[in-house]
């Protein structure tokens, strides 16, 4: 089961009707990380009018929101359907707002919010993750063009190699391309191969 996430933290901002709107994203894993993201936000804009957020987390599928003294369903749903509709996870956002005196009314709230999540996510390196083995692949040098011609046949992504006496591939390949990957390079490297197995996990592709 694939999911997607983001690399790093990133930020935009923008301003509507003199009212600063700025969209912080951060990649989590637990509540205590969304929520100790949250308040580094608060204390960074302690002036700040309003800090709302939404956060969404693989773990027991939880998700969470908070319009933070906005009018109810204004700015934590809105940031929250900005999120679920890229069907982005793993992530929290806030945004940030500094009142300029001018009334944006419920349905300008709502734009708004839903700008400073999506200009966030524009500015974000999303990522996929796949399920997937690690293998270190060893064989003699003459067959590097094979090992090399197979990974990319299947998607497999090179991480690292090793020139010794021999050439080490480590690799990580999506769990259900792995046996028939592994056919493949016993087969193209006339069984003088050795694929050692490493471990298994998310992995970015």
């Amino acid at each position: 089961m694939s999911y997607k996430t983001i690399r790093n933290r990133c930020e935009a901002s923008f301003i509507e009707k003199k009212s600063e709107f700025i969209g912080y994203l951060c990649p989590v894993t637990t509540e205590q990380e969304a929520t100790d993201f949250i308040n580094e936000i608060r204390a960074m804009h302690r002036k700040a009018t309003h800090n709302c957020y939404a956060y969404i987390l693989r773990d027991n599928n939880t998700a969470r929101h908070s319009d933070d003294g906005e009018p109810g369903g204004t700015a934590g749903v809105p940031i929250y359907d900005v999120l679920n509709k890229t069907g982005v996870t793993d992530i929290a956002c806030v945004v940030t707002r500094y009142f300029g005196g001018i009334m944006l009314g419920a349905g300008g709230l709502v734009r708004a919010y839903s700008k400073g999540a999506s200009i966030a996510l524009e500015a974000a390196d999303i990522m996929t993750m796949e399920i997937a083995d690690s293998l270190k692949i060893t064989a003699d040098y003459t067959y590097y063009g094979n090992i090399t011609a197979i990974a990319s046949e299947y998607e497999a992504i090179i991480r690292n190699t090793e020139y010794t006496d021999n050439v080490s591939v480590f690799l990580d390949v999506k769990s259900e391309l792995t046996d028939k990957l592994k056919e493949k390079l016993i087969d193209k490297c006339n069984g003088r191969v050795e694929i050692e197995f490493l471990d298994k996990g998310y992995k970015e592709f």
